[in-house]
C-alpha cells in the first residue's frame, strides 16, 4: 500500500474518529456527576462498590436556589 494514495489518509481519519467517540461513550457511562440535592455537593457513582464518591465542589446555582427558598 503506498503511503501517497487518496484513501490512506481517509481512512486514518475513520479510525481516529472512530476511537474517540468509543472513549467518549465509554467515559459517559463511568463517570456521571450528580448534585446532591440536599448539599449541593458533587458527587460521581463508583460502579465498582455502589457507592458515592464526593468531590468537595460545590454547584453554585443549586446554592443560589437553596438561597432564594423561602
Amino acid at each position: 500500500m503506498n503511503i501517497y494514495q487518496k484513501r490512506l489518509p481517509l481512512i486514518l481519519i475513520f479510525v481516529l474518529v472512530g476511537i474517540l467517540i468509543l472513549q467518549y461513550m465509554s467515559n459517559e457511562q463511568n463517570a456521571s456527576t450528580l448534585i446532591d440535592p440536599q448539599t449541593c455537593e458533587l458527587y460521581i457513582k463508583d460502579p465498582q462498590i455502589g457507592g458515592k464518591k464526593y468531590l468537595n465542589e460545590f454547584d453554585s446555582k443549586c446554592l443560589d436556589m437553596k438561597n432564594f427558598e423561602p
